[in-house]
């Protein structure tokens, strides 16, 4: 028996709009070798083959402001396997997926995602019926979808992180590495496996994994251009960075789950801002578009006496 960890991010390279971290947790009827085959297996064979997976790497199945409607119906069907209910409001999206954290736009007052009735886009009897077909494979594969967990970083606590020493990477790995601990300690005291992406270019990651899993001892495996893998004997527990990890099953449904919390939270932001600023067009928040943005919003920005900082999110 295995505990796999999934993580993955989105919102790691805007200016605007919440840096949202995701984990998924999933226990394995396989020994800590054999769970990656019988993962792939499963995920090729059941619910995921193209042109229609339900859940894979965001960047598959949300593209250019296409896909919404197939990233939300993966990430409700997740939860219904998951607890056997799908959020119809943002407070319930908190309560099935974990604590996310402040919402966009909740610095000042205006409209916000507590008004939003979900689904957005998806249908919900389309939902439930990929669920169920997803929970049959699952459990023909010997696996189970156990656990979720979710973070938002808002602009204003990623400056102020960056302000007390902390660098871009540092922000991601320590976030990821702090949800991927807390599912470990629901979901243990299995043999376990956590799975992550890449954070940028960093390339060790021994000394993260042994603070945020209590290790006293942590042998690297493997620390390469592609794939950065560490031992924790002590927690019996493996932990891996990859490029490409997205490929992977629980780091897909990790991606989705960070990728719809986004889309969601940009579009309260660009409600918020496009109410305040009249002809403002909506921002993915994107380095070349966000400056367009912020030269255009600024008028309002200080209007509402909200500090650049709380919206600006620095490099």
């Amino acid at each position: 028996m295995t505990l796999l960890i999934g993580t993955d991010e989105a919102g790691y390279g805007p200016n605007l709009g919440p840096l949202v971290v995701a984990a998924t947790a999933w226990r394995a009827d396989h020994a800590p070798d054999a769970v990656d085959g019988a993962v792939a297996a499963a995920a090729a064979a059941a619910w995921n083959a193209p042109p229609d997976p339900l859940w894979a790497d965001s960047k598959t199945i949300y593209r250019a402001g296409a896909g919404f409607a197939a990233l939300e119906r993966g990430v409700h069907a997740a939860l219904l396997v998951l607890h056997g209910a799908a959020p119809d409001a943002w407070p319930r999206l908190e309560a099935l997926l974990g604590p996310i954290g402040p919402e966009a736009g909740a610095a000042v007052e205006g409209p916000t995602l507590e008004a939003f009735e979900l689904p957005r886009a998806a249908d919900p009897a389309e939902c439930r019926r990929r669920a169920a077909a997803a929970a049959a494979a699952l459990d023909g594969a010997g696996l189970a979808l156990v656990g979720s967990a979710c973070r938002a970083i808002h602009p204003g606590d990623f400056n102020r992180l960056l302000d007390a020493g902390l660098n871009k990477s540092d922000i991601l790995s320590r976030t990821t590495l702090d949800l991927a601990a807390a599912l470990l300690g629901r979901h243990g005291p299995d043999e376990a496996v956590v799975w992550c992406d890449r954070h940028g270019g960093r390339k060790r990651y021994a000394a993260l994994v042994a603070r945020h899993f209590a290790a006293p001892l942590v042998q690297p495996l493997e620390e390469t251009q592609a794939r950065s893998a560490y031992l924790a004997p002590a927690a019996r527990l493996r932990v891996e960075f990859s490029v490409g990890g997205e490929a992977r099953l629980p780091v897909a449904l990790a991606s989705m789950a960070a990728k719809y919390v986004r889309e969601l939270a940009m579009e309260a932001f660009n409600a918020f801002w496009c109410d305040r600023v009249p002809g403002l067009a909506a921002t993915a928040g994107y380095p070349v578009d966000a400056r367009r943005w912020r030269a255009a919003a600024a008028p309002a920005i200080h209007a509402a006496g909200l500090p650049l900082e709380e919206v600006w999110r620095r490099a």
